[in-house]
């Protein structure tokens, strides 16, 4: 499933972004990275930034829960059949 915030391999593989960091939001961690380095990693300088990649991690988490809770209510209820 690719979405509007999956970066290409070759755009990854260009910004040096380690392959555990290679989600669903990794279109919005290359530009963090970037004002990270320009900025030092001062962490009030990236702040917008910062709170888009990390409101994509946490909507990203709350997808895979809804989705396990599905599939763990379709395997209940196929038990009971």
């Amino acid at each position: 499933m690719v979405s509007a915030h999956t970066a290409s391999q070759e755009e990854l593989k260009l910004a040096k972004v380690p392959v555990a960091w290679r989600d669903q939001c990794s279109a919005l961690l290359i530009p963090l990275n970037v004002c990270r380095r320009k900025n030092f990693y001062l962490p009030w300088e990236c702040e917008n930034e910062r709170h888009g990649y990390e409101k994509c991690q946490y909507d990203d988490m709350m997808r895979r829960m809804r989705k396990m809770s599905k599939l763990k209510a379709q395997e209940a209820e196929e038990l009971v059949e």
